[in-house]
């Protein structure tokens, strides 16, 4: 929207006749941004012990901020987080947050890192496997899955960090099916975005809806749906 209001000076000097002054300032109250929608699918079943436990917490302080909102009625609000913990529905509601993991599930398992984008240049592949390979060099313990489609032009970077990294790979490649797509993001703890170019990251919602904790970019559209600490 800022980029079209701001460009509508600059097009219109370059009309000979017949243009309105401040146009952008007439149009700018009748605009309104429409986000991209996404349905997210029942994950409670994908979803390990650890996760669950603190969506469950989550989907509480939520019933609990609810209840004090209507204080002054007499509705009856009642927890669903232990029959249906991520229902699916077209109505609006909040995405599961992203899991601050316990100690116990720390000391046992390395961090899972998920890369789930296409396997193209705007996606700055480069800089994620750059730094993951600094971290293998430093002997840093971590399990890595990089899905995402590829296409003809496929970055030579791909080839040559599988190699480097292979024993440190869970998952590598398109996944065909949905429900194995979901139960690797659910099973990751961090997704990770090095986007040079991004309109909306759907992908990582999607994660951070499957318990993942969101490193992206300070820049393009993650600072308007992540805050601050996750960019």
């Amino acid at each position: 929207m800022e980029s079209f209001l701001s460009s509508i000076l600059s097009f219109m000097k370059k009309i000979p006749d017949h243009r309105p002054k401040n146009l952008d300032q007439l149009i700018r109250p009748k605009c309104v941004v429409l986000s991209y929608p996404v349905q997210f699918p029942d994950v409670s079943s994908l979803l390990p012990e650890h996760k669950l436990r603190h969506l469950c917490r989550s989907a509480e302080t939520l019933q609990s901020d609810h209840r004090i909102f209507k204080a002054q009625t007499s509705q009856p609000q009642t927890s669903r987080c232990e029959e249906d913990p991520v229902q699916s529905s077209s109505e609006p509601r909040s995405v599961l947050t992203p899991v601050q993991h316990s100690e116990s599930v720390e000391q046992v398992n390395p961090l899972h890192i998920v890369w789930p984008h296409r396997w193209e240049h705007d996606k700055n592949p480069e800089m994620f496997f750059n730094t993951l390979i600094k971290l293998k060099e430093k002997q840093l313990d971590f399990k890595l899955s990089v899905l995402g489609e590829t296409f003809t032009d496929v970055p030579e970077i791909f080839s040559s960090s599988q190699h480097l990294l292979q024993s440190h790979i869970l998952n590598w490649g398109f996944l065909s099916s949905k429900d194995q797509y979901l139960k690797v993001l659910c099973d990751a703890d961090v997704v990770v975005s090095t986007s040079k170019h991004e309109f909306f990251g759907v992908a990582m919602l999607e994660a951070v809806h499957c318990g993942c904790f969101p490193l992206c970019p300070k820049a393009l559209v993650y600072p308007e749906i992540f805050p601050g600490k996750h960019t």
